[in-house]
């Protein structure tokens, strides 16, 4: 279910359901999930996808997951077009 929000609020991780708060953690570990897809499904943008996952992730996976994350092209929409804000298994139809 998506988080709705109004549009001067920002949303905080004491808001958002814990099956909404899975679901961006596990968006935000996929390689090919872009932010900006985070942020059109539950109104989190980076820094507050950065944040969620600095509260609800122990201090070494955080680490890990930054890392990883640091420059990857596929996580921002802009550096690999905007076509791609929703991953879609190779076998669908278009």
């Amino acid at each position: 279910m998506p988080y709705s929000l109004h549009h001067h609020s920002k949303p905080e991780a004491s808001v958002l359901s814990p099956a909404c708060i899975s679901r961006i953690i596990e968006m935000a570990w996929e390689d090919r999930t872009a932010f900006e897809a985070i942020q059109a499904q539950f109104g989190l943008n980076e820094s507050g996808v950065i944040g969620l996952m600095r509260k609800q992730l122990k201090p070494s996976s955080f680490r890990m997951w930054r890392t990883r994350m640091a420059g990857r092209r596929t996580k921002h929409a802009v550096l690999r077009g905007a076509v791609f804000l929703r991953h879609r298994a190779t076998h669908t139809r278009p």
